[in-house]
């Protein structure tokens, strides 16, 4: 079992939750289908960065 080596501060315990209270996700628009979407992640229609990667099933 992991034991931590020192004990963590309550300074850097809230600085380490403090990561969790982000406000929103970073979104991106697609250039060519005009979709949006999480960054580095591909597009409902199957695009990344202005290419297809993925086929859809009516392809």
């Amino acid at each position: 079992m992991a034991v931590q080596q020192n004990k963590k501060s309550p300074s850097k315990r809230g600085m380490h939750r403090a990561h969790g209270f982000l406000s929103s996700q970073p979104l991106a628009v697609e250039p060519t289908t005009g979709e949006v979407h999480l960054r580095h992640h591909i597009s409902p229609s199957g695009h990344y960065r202005g290419k297809k990667v993925v086929k859809s099933p009516a392809e």
